[in-house]
């Protein structure tokens, strides 16, 4: 079986194709490797999956119909992972074009194609930030996310409309699934945990917003990994008890369905850098700020519905998540034996 997976440079993209390939599929991976973040990493990482034979890359933009059209015709696949996006909740705010151009532009391209091929099941990637202004926790896919606080937020949201859409149109059986707070090695720089490992190490200040008064449901990337492999063969089906008196917006009468992704153990802020510190062997200096712009106070995913259908249950703890991405940050970017120094001066 041939699955393409859109944004296969990307951090989850890389990881989820290493283990699909290592499972015996054949994985055709689909990039523009966009500078949004340094393009060295994203070519490390394709690197890593060049090693093996079963591993084909095209680079295209998603929002290139022809060469969407061109990447379909050649890999011929029989089941769609779309994790190609413009990232990031802050950068929405500096740069709204790029969203709709990729988020919905590309995502319209990706469905449109994979109607067309008619693809066995069209995975893609949702976030928990479409949960905005809710405050019920933990998030539940039976929740209605009508009121994001950032573009990139409202285009996540979009794109589960659009799904939505084609599964009702033309029965494309389709999964979307809402990740909490992914990180892991080989992660993005943009993310939190990464920045702040990066200045820890310098001896910079790290930039702690809302005063440290957050939590975040921190999902290693193994754990999502792990999720996403377990539903490549649960196809969703219509849901014969929908009700559209009272409409879940998690499930439908098409064959449509849509998951939180997440560890289930919200974390506190300070906790984490807690531990983040711990494994760098280095305090931070903090730099306490208000709330951000778009950014949420807490996530907390429920995953009843994907332990029930699926079995999935995290893992990987907080603290052995971060010991693992410490582990490779220090060996990728050589740091090993200077921090050894550092910390013996301290």
């Amino acid at each position: 079986m041939n699955i393409l997976i859109t944004g296969a440079a990307g951090f989850i993209g890389m990881h989820l194709s290493k283990k699909l390939l290592e499972e015996g599929y054949a994985v055709t991976g689909f990039d523009n490797l966009n500078d949004y973040y340094e393009v060295n990493l994203k070519k490390e990482r394709l690197r890593i999956l060049n090693e093996y034979r079963s591993f084909s890359f095209y680079k295209g933009d998603l929002a290139d119909w022809n060469s969407v059209k061109q990447v379909f015709h050649k890999s011929k696949p029989e089941i769609v992972i779309n994790l190609a996006a413009q990232a990031g909740v802050r950068y929405s705010l500096e740069n709204p074009h790029a969203y709709a151009e990729s988020n919905l532009t590309g995502f319209v391209n990706i469905l449109e194609a994979s109607r067309k091929a008619e693809i066995k099941h069209f995975i893609y990637a949702s976030s928990s930030s479409v949960y905005g202004a809710n405050v019920t926790m933990p998030f539940s896919t039976s929740d209605e996310v009508n009121h994001p606080v950032s573009l990139y937020a409202a285009t996540k949201k979009a794109n589960e409309l659009m799904a939505h859409t084609y599964s009702h149109l033309y029965g494309l059986p389709a999964t979307g699934l809402r990740f909490f707070t992914v990180y892991g090695p080989l992660g993005r720089p943009d993310m939190a945990y990464y920045s702040f490992t990066k200045k820890i190490i310098e001896g910079k200040p790290i930039k702690v917003f809302n005063n440290g008064e957050m939590m975040r449901d921190f999902t290693y990337i193994d754990d999502i990994t792990a999720g996403i492999v377990n539903l490549l063969h649960h196809i969703p089906s219509a849901d014969s008890n929908w009700d559209r008196r009272h409409p879940d917006p998690g499930s439908s009468y098409a064959p449509y369905k849509v998951y939180n992704i997440g560890n289930n153990k919200p974390v506190k802020l300070m906790d984490f850098i807690n531990t983040l510190e711990k494994h760098i062997g280095m305090p931070a200096e903090k730099e306490y700020l208000p709330m951000q712009p778009g950014d949420v106070q807490d996530t907390y995913a429920d995953i009843s519905d994907l332990e029930r259908d699926i079995g999935f249950r995290p893992k990987t703890t907080i603290d052995e998540g971060l010991g693992k991405f410490v582990g490779w940050y220090k060996e990728y970017y050589g740091l090993s034996g200077q921090l050894e120094q550092k910390i013996h001066v301290i």
